[in-house]
């Protein structure tokens, strides 16, 4: 049996890198029933441990982001920080170097600390992939420590993919989701089937438990998912920004709060097809180059200045609302009881 047949309310608190993700947060989604995540995509190994020891106490789970093909020509790279240079000066910077980065995305030492946790007592009982599947070895690690293995999908060729390696369920992300969208590659073009659609193609071509993601926002539309072939919960992590447990930025809380902003799929955020609020930058820079994770990093001096905001969010982030955890969890959930 899926920990997901055992969820009283088959919500995921999903997982969000760069903050909204606490372990205060992912434990309010588990004790209300659901299922919380802590992100580990933008925090080192240590980190993800103290997060963890944190946690523990409740069932929760841990994402990981997969490591990035390094690129074989960086002169794209190379001609886009030259491109950037007019705007990185008119805000009062100086001109970009193309920064280092690590391909790896700390990933052997995030597998490891989880395995540590695990051994501990104090582990995951679910690990989660983004931009990427885990190696079948890494599959019979993980299960035989009894942890459940998701990966995250945006077609029906990864959820094969994803099935072949072992993965016990997929999360399959639609256009509609915030944050980065996980393809396998930083070069494709994401799908742009919207979500029940999408569902339904890889519920035809995989027989696995699978976690609806993207756009749901509202009591409605996650009871509507929850109907989905082969659903078995919804995630959702634009509801949660607002959360008193977030650890959204007190600047981005206040652009959603204020709700100006439509959303946007762009690589102008990091190099990565990503969705989030539209800024003076996303607007200028709509055409980027695959460029994750070198743009994250180099825009990074400009994060604080509302002409490049970093507030990735799904297309219901006006839905959001500043409530304690417990109570987003139960108004998501309220039209879920027949669903299942």
């Amino acid at each position: 049996m899926s920990i997901l047949d055992t969820l009283s309310t088959p919500i995921v608190a999903a997982p969000m890198a760069g903050g909204p993700s606490t372990p205060a947060l992912a434990s309010a989604a588990s004790r209300a029933g659901g299922l919380g995540f802590l992100a580990s995509g933008s925090i080192d190994a240590g980190r993800l441990a103290s997060d963890m020891r944190e946690a523990a106490g409740v069932r929760y789970g841990v994402n990981l982001f997969c490591p990035q093909q390094p690129y074989g020509d960086l002169s794209a790279l190379e001609g886009l920080v030259g491109d950037l240079a007019g705007f990185f000066e008119s805000h009062g910077q100086p001109a970009p170097a193309l920064p280092a980065v690590d391909y790896t995305m700390g990933w052997d030492a995030k597998f490891a600390a989880v395995l540590d946790a695990v051994r501990e007592g104090v582990g995951p009982a679910v690990v989660s992939s983004t931009f990427g599947v885990f190696s079948p070895h890494e599959v019979d690690c993980l299960h035989s420590y009894g942890v459940e293995v998701w990966v995250t999908v945006t077609s029906e060729r990864d959820a094969v993919a994803a099935a072949r390696a072992g993965a016990d369920a997929l999360v399959v992300q639609g256009p509609e989701a915030g944050g980065h969208r996980s393809t396998w590659t930083v070069q494709e073009e994401p799908d742009a089937r919207p979500l029940r659609e999408l569902v339904g193609a890889v519920a035809r071509a995989v027989d696995l438990p699978l976690v609806a993601a993207g756009g749901l926002s509202t009591p409605g539309v996650v009871a509507e998912a929850l109907t989905w072939p082969g659903v078995r919960a919804a995630s959702c992590g634009t509801a949660f920004l607002l959360a008193r447990e977030a650890g959204t930025s007190a600047a981005n809380r206040s652009l959603l709060e204020r709700a100006e902003a439509e959303t946007v799929s762009t690589r102008a955020f990091s190099g990565r097809y990503a969705r989030g609020l539209a800024t003076a930058f996303t607007r200028e820079y709509r055409e980027v180059p695959p460029s994750y994770p070198h743009l994250n990093a180099l825009l990074k001096p400009l994060r604080s200045d509302p002409d490049c905001a970093y507030c990735l969010a799904g297309e219901g982030y006006r839905e959001a609302k500043p409530l304690p955890a417990a109570d987003i969890m139960e108004l998501l959930g309220s039209l879920t009881g027949n669903a299942r």
